[in-house]
């Protein structure tokens, strides 16, 4: 079992900048890549970004690219998301999840946080 905490989220204005964190504990060798989803209002949850712990290989949706960067620390079993360049659409909750392999199904995960609000608007 994966205990996952989520943490930095906020209100920011448009074109602003956000850090999430997301801390792990627990059976964490078991699992094999990090990732950020988010559910925004009205959508289906959907994968932001991932990260395998060994490599640090990474996936992104393309609405992020060039905008976001996942991040992480084996040594402290945390993985940042770094948000530049924010859009009121970026507006929704966004949950930590980790799991044996990264993908851009939800299903695929099998330990979740409890997510932090991230809302952009002026």
């Amino acid at each position: 079992q994966v205990r996952l905490v989520e943490s930095g989220g906020g209100l920011v204005q448009p074109g602003g900048s956000l850090r999430l964190s997301c801390l792990a504990s627990g059976r964490t060798y078991d699992d094999y890549a990090m990732a950020w989803f988010r559910q925004l209002p009205g959508k289906e949850r959907e994968l932001v970004a991932a990260i395998r712990w060994i490599g640090g290989r990474t996936l992104y949706t393309d609405s992020v690219k060039e905008r976001f960067t996942i991040s992480r620390d084996n040594a402290k079993n945390t993985v940042w998301l770094q948000m530049n360049s924010l859009k009121p659409e970026d507006t929704g909750v966004y949950v930590c999840a980790s799991g044996g392999r990264m993908t851009f199904q939800a299903g695929e995960y099998k330990s979740w946080g409890q997510g932090t609000q991230v809302t952009v608007s002026s």
